[in-house]
């Protein structure tokens, strides 16, 4: 696995003169006795003031700088940071606007009124008027701002009296929560104090009409990030269990308590000691990043990017292991710290609604000894109730199941659930009851998707199946795997349970169908839930996992059939993904290989319901309608062999007439005289048809029976029809034309996606070659892009020059921060009697280009090209033969690895 370079942050000796200016003797702290005798007099004119105002600032940044690299808490950083800035807006103020706006207050609100601010922070800052006095006139207020700009301070500023921000508030929730955070700069104390009286939750925005506020904000923030902690590229801030979720906590306490420190929800019985550290370590950890985010970027940056993990892990000290990553540590640690963060915003909410919306005083409804309803929230009939009966840790989730209705758990239970998680150990998970419990969740009608996402939220779920708990917020650092493995297979599962809920049967109706005819749905649910389970313990993942779901399978009571088979599913689940995009399925012999593999029907259904489950809930940018063609004509084919038996695979020359048959049958092919038809099919040979479906055959016939020039050289043509996945795209050329670095090249700068090709020789010394593209993951319909593609192509292919042949499209940014070494493999195809090369590569515009003029070069024929991009990396597959029409040789292998490698690495 490959990691963009990574530089550390460091400190140049002039910065480290400037800090020593204002530090302690020791280096520990800023000497704020050192920072006030720093040279600072308004009185000597404004240019001389912002000299000294940006040298108190190179000073402080410089400071902090040291300090955040030395291990300083960040907490005391960005306080501190916001203490310069004070100073530094005073004698700002005092050397510009104070001298003519007498009587107004500097207000610091929103983070810089939390004394929160990161080195590339905004700054907001509320000009506070009297409400006698106009508002600041122009030169006054102007020259302060450009001396705070001019000096490096992003400032965000207002102007107001006590009575307009009480207006602005009225009418915005994000204006009322800024003025809420608010500090005095400098000025009189009063005017604060008016504001905060002219804002307080008896004039506007009481704690209820709040709270809804903050609470649909939260909601809608958190849809722009698609409901999940698990972004391999998240926000700092804004993410799921980011420090905008700490803020909302600390926004509705300070709405309905007036507190000023979330240490006072542990006085208030919203949180325990152990769960306000826990609070507090994650809101330290997150702001360390963030911190570090600006520093390296010089620039308010919250998101932290591919480009920037791997150098702060390297910054916080992490190290590559041969089991994981530095990169992947750090972001395995972030992922479990953002989950932490969302369970108690998600609990700590829930008691503020239950204060706030609910009725206090509502009569509790009895769902059995252990558990009862209040306000629509489940919860523990008493405090004791984990501790006296283990097994209600699961039977919880189980009631929920059972009663839709119910809004979810209550606060309080939610706290006991993670105070008693030690209760489930190996007596517990081999408890028969538990075992019972377990199973009966995954086999009820409703709400098995959301149970298992709110057992792992609680910490259940990986402690359960233990295996589970251990890759809990890991990642995998590539841009294939969209998701952390336990998100990705809790995705997994999701998708299954859609296959088996038919309200969803529109999305994918044939896995609908599969589904709702297996035996046992939930032996697909297991399958999904271990398939990934063994990552990052080294070995084989799809072999140790299937170890795993075999034990656990036999200890849940269920039969060794339902065991090995849960088993063979969690081995072999990537056996179909690999063989539809890897392997050429049009070879009869590799259907009959895979059928062998597979057995049987119920082993295949199976298979492909994991199958596309797993692609889908990798990567959902990566799926397409190609992807999805594939799986279900490899699950097609596999069904009619299985159908045919072992014993009796399809004949070539069968399979030959059948097609032919079929094409004769479809509308294309209508209207061709017979002897035109037998002529062309003639110079297509036996080969064609073995690698061409019907519909294609058919359309290919009539484009080439409507030849108006028998002797024209060259011939493009584009699928009309939307009836196959992707468009298709045919070249019929000469075979001394070598049309695929040309095609590949045309077709890669017009941006589109080659996610397939055959090139076919033909019987009258041409090629016919397909190609089938996606643009933007669609068909192409729009009929004046297809000509434009198919003058383009022709025109290339007619002119026929091979050399300087350059795609000039840039690569993504997050493909452009891995580098994958060309790795360079071939086999051999015996039955066919060719080479099979396989390339791994970085992925880029025009890579298939470089390939096919390197294999030009060394006079070897494509026969097909299985092209498969995984995230940021290319795993090609070319069926090749040498000139003469044989597989290549050792010497020619040898010579053909060495120029791909040097071709393709030296351009990456």
């Amino acid at each position: 696995m490959n990691q963009p370079a990574s530089q550390p942050i460091v400190l140049t000796d002039a910065a480290r003169e400037l800090a020593a200016r204002i530090l302690a003797a020791d280096g520990s702290a800023i000497d704020w006795t050192k920072v006030a005798a720093l040279p600072c007099d308004p009185g000597n004119g404004p240019d001389t003031l912002l000299v000294q105002l940006r040298h108190i600032l190179a000073c402080g940044n410089a400071a902090l700088h040291q300090r955040f690299l030395a291990g300083e808490t960040t907490g005391q950083l960005i306080a501190d940071r916001s203490r310069l800035i004070d100073l530094v807006i005073c004698h700002a103020w005092r050397g510009s606007a104070g001298t003519t706006q007498p009587g107004c207050a500097l207000v610091a609100v929103g983070g810089y009124g939390r004394g929160e601010l990161h080195p590339c922070s905004d700054v907001d800052l509320l000009v506070l008027m009297p409400a006698e006095t106009a508002a600041p006139v122009g030169d006054g207020l102007s020259a302060f701002l450009t001396l705070l700009w001019d000096a490096g301070i992003e400032i965000r500023h207002s102007v107001r009296d006590a009575r307009q921000c009480r207006q602005d508030a009225e009418q915005d929730l994000t204006v009322i929560t800024t003025l809420m955070e608010s500090r005095l700069v400098l000025g009189p104390e009063a005017l604060l104090q008016e504001m905060r009286a002219a804002i307080a939750p008896e004039q506007i925005w009481p704690s209820r009409n709040f709270f809804e506020g903050k609470l649909r904000e939260q909601q809608a923030r958190h849809h722009r990030y698609d409901d999940t902690v698990h972004n391999l590229e998240p926000d700092i801030k804004g993410s799921p269990g980011g420090l905008r979720d700490i803020h909302t906590i600390a926004w509705v306490a300070r709405r309905e308590f007036g507190s000023e420190s979330l240490d006072d929800l542990v006085k208030r019985g919203f949180l325990s000691p152990p769960e306000l550290r826990l609070l507090l370590q994650g809101r330290e950890f997150l702001w360390r990043i963030r911190f570090a985010l600006h520093l390296m970027t010089g620039r308010h940056e919250d998101r932290l990017l591919f480009d920037h993990q791997s150098r702060i892990a390297q910054l916080f000290g992490y190290q590559d292991a041969s089991y994981m990553l530095a990169v992947e540590q750090l972001m395995q640690r972030y992922y479990r710290t953002v989950m932490d963060l969302s369970r108690l915003n998600e609990m700590i909410l829930q008691q503020f609604q239950e204060r706030i919306l609910s009725n206090p005083d509502a009569p509790a409804e009895s769902v059995n000894e252990r558990f009862q309803v209040r306000n629509g929230f489940l919860q523990v009939t008493s405090d004791d109730v984990f501790d006296t009966t283990p097994s209600a840790l699961l039977e919880l989730f189980l009631i929920l199941q059972q009663h839709a209705e119910l809004k979810g758990v209550s606060a309080g239970t939610i706290s006991l659930i993670r105070r008693s998680l030690n209760l489930i150990d190996d007596g517990f998970r081999q408890d028969p009851r538990n075992h019972r419990l377990f199973l009966q969740i995954l086999r009820a009608k409703e709400g098995v998707t959301h149970e298992l996402r709110r057992m792992n939220r609680y910490g259940v779920l990986g402690r359960y199946v233990a295996a589970f708990g251990r890759i809990v917020g890991r990642m995998q650092y590539d841009l294939f795997h969209a998701y952390t493995v336990d998100e990705h297979t809790l995705f997994v599962v999701s998708n299954l349970r859609r296959f088996a809920l038919s309200r969803y049967d529109h999305e994918f109706p044939r896995c609908s169908e599969i589904m709702r005819a297996l035996p046992a749905p939930e032996l697909a649910y297991l399958a999904g839930l271990f398939h990934d389970i063994a990552k990052g313990r080294g070995g084989d993942h799809s072999e140790l996992g299937a170890l795993d779901a075999e034990s656990f399978v036999l200890e849940h009571g269920m039969s060794r059939y339902d065991a090995r088979l849960v088993a063979w599913l969690v081995r072999h689940h990537l056996s179909l993904s690999l063989t539809a995009q890897k392997r050429d399925i049009s070879d009869p012999a590799i259907i009959s290989e895979f059928a062998a593999l597979v057995g049987d029907e119920v082993h295949l259904d199976y298979l492909y319901l994991l199958t596309v489950a797993d692609v889908r809930g990798t990567n959902p940018k990566l799926w397409n309608s190609w992807k999805a063609q594939l799986f279900e004509e490899l699950y097609s084919l596999t069904k009619q062999a299985l159908r045919r038996g072992r014993e009796d695979p399809i004949d070539r020359d069968e399979l030959v007439a059948e097609r032919k048959a079929a094409a004769r049958a479809l509308p294309a092919a209508a209207g061709i005289p017979a002897a035109r038809l037998e002529e062309i099919w003639a110079e297509l040979g036996d080969d064609y048809f073995l690698r061409c479906h019907p519909e294609e055959i058919a359309w290919h016939t009539r484009l080439l029976a409507g030849r108006e020039d028998e002797g024209r050289r060259v011939m493009v043509g584009i699928q009309d029809e939307a009836s196959r996945a992707g468009t298709s795209v045919i070249t019929y050329a000469p075979q001394d034309r070598y049309t695929f670095a040309i095609a590949t090249a045309v077709l890669d700068e017009l941006g589109l996606n080659i996610v397939d090709a055959r090139i076919i020789r033909l019987n009258n010394g041409f090629r016919l070659s397909t190609y089938v593209v996606l643009e933007s993951g669609e068909h192409i319909l729009d009929s004046e892009r297809r000509e434009q593609i198919r003058q383009r192509l022709e025109r290339a292919i007619t002119a026929g020059q091979t050399s300087g042949l350059k795609v000039t499209r840039r690569p993504p940014r997050q493909v452009r921060m891995f580098t994958t070494p060309t790795l360079v493999s071939f086999g051999s195809d015996d039955i066919n009697n060719r080479t099979v090369i396989e390339i791994v590569a970085s992925d880029r515009p025009g890579l298939l280009c470089q390939i096919g003029q390197v294999l030009r070069n060394h006079e070897v024929g494509i026969q097909t090209a299985k092209i498969l991009t995984v995230g940021e990396r290319a795993e090609d597959v070319f069926y090749v033969t040498g000139q003469n029409g044989k597989p290549l040789t050792e010497a020619a292998c040898e010579r053909i690895r060495e120029a791909l490698i040097e071709a393709l690495d030296n351009s990456s």
